[in-house]
């Protein structure tokens, strides 16, 4: 396979020139409808979304752009998903189950919200002609590793949660599509992504709860639970980057700070956030060391490879989470009580 076949059409900026954005009403979706919409060299954005955990109003201030197209359907409607995919050479894939906890009691939705969403969007993309695939996957894919910085090679992966190993398997199914039919696809493990218009995540439940009661805050887990928080704009930086540089017919990136945040910490943030006085809120755990079954209480990234190619992070975790959990505190859905 030659690196001239997956060339992309890109803009000055490094911008594909037209994309299909599954998932594009959601939390990172929306943030990539207004990057690409903010290149005047971009000729047409399509968002594919069923708004089960995206919303209108994350892209409305582009109502009026005709370079848009919002088509409201559910990614397993293949004729709609394929129709809407013809015309474009690339396809940002964002569309999973967003509450990974959910799986402890409906251990089939990752599957139904996750796998079977891949490989319809790998079918959607090989009968339309889409040369390139920016995958969401994420850093549950490594499983349960403790300390142990992960490089994207490591292995073997045993993953320990229906939606990491979901994240895994369209990894492995794009993967195959890529060698098979003639594709480019890129795969990134984030870490926690935290910004404006987050529609889940701990940040997003301290707001709400210290909204509703600012007496007493919730926390699962003992709270020493340790991750890399990426803000949103870094996020997608890191994938128009490996976008515009990478030409592997598949080819995966970690993206984290390269710092690390307790749950705990995150809590004192929060209150920071709402101006809140800590002394006057009693935090509550649930206890143990996991958040959730399937959590992993730590989770450590090595993002050398996405660095390697010009990638660094404009903020560090509690940089990114405090900005994050500030612009929540005034939006519809998390300010609602």
């Amino acid at each position: 396979m030659s690196n001239s076949s997956q060339q992309v059409p890109l803009t000055d900026m490094g911008n594909p020139r037209d994309a299909l954005i599954i998932g594009g009403c959601g939390f990172i979706g929306s943030h990539f409808v207004d990057r690409l919409l903010s290149d005047p060299q971009v000729v047409k954005v399509t968002v594919f979304d069923n708004l089960s955990a995206g919303h209108l109003w994350h892209i409305e201030n582009h109502s009026n752009d005709k370079r848009l197209t919002v088509k409201i359907a559910d990614v397993r409607d293949l004729p709609m998903l394929i129709e809407s995919a013809t015309g474009h050479t690339t396809v940002i894939h964002l569309a999973s189950n967003p509450d990974i906890a959910a799986a402890a009691t409906n251990p089939s939705i990752d599957f139904d919200q996750g796998t079977l969403l891949t490989h319809c969007v790998a079918e959607a993309v090989r009968i339309s002609g889409v040369k390139t695939v920016l995958y969401a996957s994420g850093s549950g894919v490594y499983g349960d590793i403790a300390e142990l910085e992960a490089e994207e090679d490591f292995g073997p992966l045993i993953p320990v949660s229906t939606y990491a190993a979901s994240k895994l398997a369209g990894e492995a199914l794009l993967s195959s599509y890529a060698y098979m039919f003639d594709l480019r696809t890129v795969a990134f493990r984030f870490g926690n992504v935290v910004g404006p218009r987050q529609t889940h995540g701990v940040g997003f439940d301290f707001i709400r709860q210290l909204i509703s009661d600012s007496k007493k805050l919730k926390i699962l887990g003992d709270g020493k639970q340790s991750k890399s928080y990426v803000f949103v704009d870094d996020i997608l930086n890191a994938v128009l980057t490996a976008n515009a540089k990478s030409l592997k017919p598949f080819d995966v990136f970690n993206v984290a700070t390269g710092d690390y945040i307790t749950v705990s910490q995150i809590a004192l943030l929060a209150c920071e956030a709402l101006n809140i006085d800590v002394n006057n809120v009693k935090f509550e755990y649930s206890g143990g060391s996991r958040g959730w079954k399937g959590d992993v209480p730590v989770v450590r990234l090595s993002s050398n490879r996405i660095r390697s190619l010009g990638w660094l992070p404009k903020r560090k975790s509690a940089a990114a989470l405090l900005d994050a959990m500030k612009a929540m505190s005034t939006e519809p859905r998390t300010s609602s009580k």
